[in-house]
């Protein structure tokens, strides 16, 4: 990768036509990649039986497996983010993990699974600290609300669509579609999944090729040099009580979310006997919706307080959204199938209002050269305590607690209504800490007022 060190003058904004396409192959990626990573949530059941499964080891590659090198090698490809070309690393994160997912389509047990899903979450880390970095430099802080809540709707859609895809997929599958394809004739349902889920990555490491490497902007005088590790972990130290309870509530937040993505579809099989053509045709398309409504409603408040002058209000945003999430949480005790399946969506819409806000909140928060390991630093929580924790938690408490697995949907409520409530109280915290600083002079609160 060739170094692009900031340069000393402030570089002009990009030409909004290659801003744009640049953020469409962005968007496009993002979709891929929880695509790819949530799979598993949809196969679960014949990938179980096939192999022979426990409800923990399929909550070990859901949630540990993925996460141990994407946490472990996301700070280190957030600091490369900051000093080379992002865009080859998006390149080859998008090779790694996509060819980590049609090789689990090939899998013969949970060793070769476990291999397969380090791989995509070694992979995907390289996505997140790389284009919100590049978003920055591509947009201006006081229109970067809109393109980073575009970024994120691409994850957001993706929770709806993977279900769909998969869904529909598996349901092919069965009906014979694919007896006349080489290679996948000879392949289960759920391992045809992975490998088409796999193959599209291919469309956007090729569109990725067409794009430059957008201009790094140029480091504020007044912020001193932010590239070194050691200067960034020290900016964080000294802001702690702001940034501290910010990762943990983002956490929190996410481990509700990765939870219930994790189990909600599994939950429809066991307590409401859904198909997976039910699940897709009704499931998917619901969380799309309120995926669609959640990134777009918090990319536009963070711009609207940005144009107001009025940073701090974007936290009250992060202090309610987790509360609105509360009633997905009881998805188990709706009436009938279809309303547990739009409970279950609607976590989509609080949660990626929360990321949007937080994402876009971050880039205001720092100095412009800590942006990628900023990021990186919400995988490594996020990842550490959401992705690892929340499937595993729920599989614990139905398997260990109350060895029932018809108990699921009571354990997804015991795990994901404690997470909310909790990280409802950081982000407050947060905003506590950020209204003293504002009194005080300290530094987050300073940079919050000066970027936006």
């Amino acid at each position: 990768m060739s170094s692009a060190p900031a340069s000393t003058e402030p570089a002009p904004w990009p030409r909004r036509g290659p801003a744009w396409w640049l953020l469409a192959i962005l968007f496009l990626a993002s979709i891929v990649s929880i695509l790819d990573r949530n799979i598993l949530s949809i196969v679960a059941e014949p990938l179980k039986t096939d192999l022979s499964l426990s409800d923990v080891q399929l909550g070990l590659l859901q949630g540990l497996a993925f996460g141990l090198f994407y946490a472990t090698v996301g700070v280190p490809l957030g600091l490369i983010a900051d000093r080379h070309s992002r865009r080859w690393l998006i390149i080859v994160g998008v090779s790694v993990w996509s060819a980590a997912t049609a090789f689990a389509g090939f899998a013969t047990g949970f060793g070769e699974l476990f291999l397969a899903r380090i791989l995509v979450g070694l992979g995907e880390a390289a996505l997140a600290p790389a284009a919100i970095s590049m978003i920055a430099d591509l947009f201006p802080p006081k229109e970067r609300g809109r393109p980073i809540s575009i970024y994120l709707t691409g994850q957001a859609v993706a929770n709806g669509l993977s279900i769909s895809v998969t869904s529909y997929l598996l349901a092919a599958a069965s009906a014979g579609s694919f007896a006349s394809t080489p290679v996948l004739a000879q392949l289960a349902p759920w391992r045809i999944a992975f490998v088409c889920c796999g193959a599209l990555g291919i469309i956007v490491v090729l569109a990725l090729l067409t794009t430059r490497e957008p201009a790094r902007r140029a480091l504020e005088p007044q912020h001193g040099n932010a590239r070194s590790a050691r200067a960034a972990f020290t900016f964080l130290a000294q802001n702690r009580a702001v940034f501290v309870p910010l990762y943990l509530g983002f956490a929190l937040c996410f481990m509700a979310a990765y939870g219930a993505a994790a189990w909600m579809p599994t939950m429809l099989r066991r307590s409401y006997a859904a198909t997976n053509l039910q699940i897709g045709q009704w499931l998917g398309p619901m969380q799309m919706v309120f995926s669609l409504l959640g990134p777009v409603s918090g990319g536009a408040l963070v711009d609207r307080y940005a144009r107001l002058g009025q940073p701090l209000m974007k936290f009250r945003v992060l202090c309610l959204a987790p509360l609105l999430a509360l009633p997905a949480a009881f998805a188990a005790f709706a009436p009938n199938a279809i309303w547990a399946m739009a409970l279950a969506a609607s976590i989509t819409l609080p949660i990626a209002a929360t990321g949007t806000t937080l994402l876009a909140s971050l880039q205001s928060m720092v100095p412009p050269q800590m942006r990628g390991i900023a990021i990186s630093l919400t995988g490594l929580v996020n990842t550490v305590i959401g992705a690892t924790l929340g499937p595993l938690l729920i599989a614990m408490v139905t398997e260990r607690f109350f060895g029932d697995p018809a108990m699921l949907g009571v354990a997804i409520a015991m795990v994901v209504a404690p997470a909310l409530l909790l990280g409802s109280l950081m982000f407050m915290l947060a905003l506590r800490a950020l209204r003293n600083q504002q009194q005080t002079g300290g530094q987050a609160a300073t940079l919050t007022s000066q970027l936006d």
